[in-house]
């Protein structure tokens, strides 16, 4: 039995405006009812430090984020507050796959996946909120 699974991502076109590509693919079912999973990018304001992180609850996260609830974390620490990526996955399992995979990375080709949907490197929480 296939299933189809698809990655919401965010877009940013350079204008005011902002839309999302979601990219579908099949695969064979492994996990079934599993919560929905992120993998997201953070920043600080200069852009020098990146964070990647996974979670189920997107939102709750990045707002622990910026109040700093874990006052000794990485993100607390090197002021990482700004959501700058992010994908959605339909299962948690497939959002930490993504996310070791991204941190593999290096910096260069972190920050072309950043570039490829946000060029400017806005803040994307506010378009999660609204």
């Amino acid at each position: 039995m296939k299933s189809v699974r698809a990655i919401e991502k965010f877009f940013f076109n350079g204008s005011q405006s902002h839309e999302y590509v979601t990219i579908l693919y099949v695969d064979y079912i492994l996990y079934c009812d599993m919560p929905n999973g992120y993998i997201y990018i953070l920043t600080n304001t200069h852009n020098s430090v990146l964070y990647t992180g996974v979670t189920s609850n997107l939102i709750k996260r990045i707002n622990q984020h910026k109040s700093k609830v874990y006052k000794k974390s990485f993100t607390s620490k090197y002021n990482c507050h700004r959501l700058v990526y992010y994908e959605k996955y339909n299962s948690i399992v497939l959002a930490i796959e993504r996310e070791k995979q991204i941190k593999n990375y290096s910096r260069n080709k972190k920050n072309k996946l950043v570039n490829s949907l946000n060029p400017g490197w806005d803040d994307l929480y506010k378009y999660l909120i609204h």
